[in-house]
């Protein structure tokens, strides 16, 4: 494996990390490893009221506030099924996911980069960085709140200030969920057609769902 050379203010370097942990921040291993990760959250038995103490509970680190130096590509990329690769393999540990899922940044020009106090990396994104894998629904037509859970094990609301997109593929509607910052989440499938048949049941035109006040077009599911 080829080391990677230096930009000015950068510290990359090989170590003897475990080989799951992508050797590009071999010089905050230590400061990564440190950042608690919660237990992944089940949504089944929570309260809307649940998931909003949770949500209001997650501390994220303030990648906004850091501007280190650009160090290069981490030689990393997140598959369109959420899936995070370093070096062309899987990164096998979940919790390893989470981790850096946590320090990802989206920047003004929409590339994507894994940001520490002290370096700052490019990694690649085939479509969204993260996966919206579940939602559960409280109330109906404008009473209506939707919680979204993601494949890092994150919750989100959807609301005023993280709302459903949906954009126009070939392949038909692919819809977004706003999580942070710019970051977004694709959601899967079957978690879209679930969201669609609540919005049939509501009758609503044009066809969509209300959450926690705002209204989003689902478009056309056919």
């Amino acid at each position: 494996m080829a080391a990677l050379s230096a930009a000015p203010g950068c510290s990359v370097r090989e170590s003897s990390s475990p080989p799951d942990f992508p050797f590009a921040f071999a010089a905050c291993r230590s400061y990564l490893l440190l950042m608690p990760m919660e237990p992944l959250p089940d949504l089944a038995p929570l309260s809307l009221a649940d998931i909003a103490r949770l949500h209001a509970e997650r501390r994220l680190p303030p990648v906004e506030q850091w501007n280190p130096a650009h160090c290069g590509h981490s030689d990393m990329r997140i598959a369109r099924d959420g899936t995070w690769f370093h070096q062309g393999s899987p990164i096998g540990r979940e919790a390893m996911v989470r981790l850096f899922s946590t320090i990802l940044r989206r920047e003004s020009d929409g590339s994507h980069v894994l940001v520490t106090p002290v370096e700052k990396l490019t990694i690649d994104v085939e479509d969204a960085p993260f996966l919206a894998v579940e939602v559960k629904s409280e109330g109906e037509g404008r009473d209506r709140k939707l919680a979204f859970r993601l494949n890092t094990g994150d919750i989100v609301a959807a609301g005023p200030d993280n709302a459903l997109t949906i954009r126009q593929g070939e392949d038909g509607p692919h819809p977004y969920l706003h999580v942070r910052g710019g970051l977004e989440a694709l959601v899967a499938r079957s978690v879209y057609y679930e969201l669609v048949n609540l919005a049939l049941d509501d009758a609503t035109d044009p066809v969509g769902l209300w959450s926690d006040g705002a209204f989003f077009p689902l478009g056309d599911p056919a």
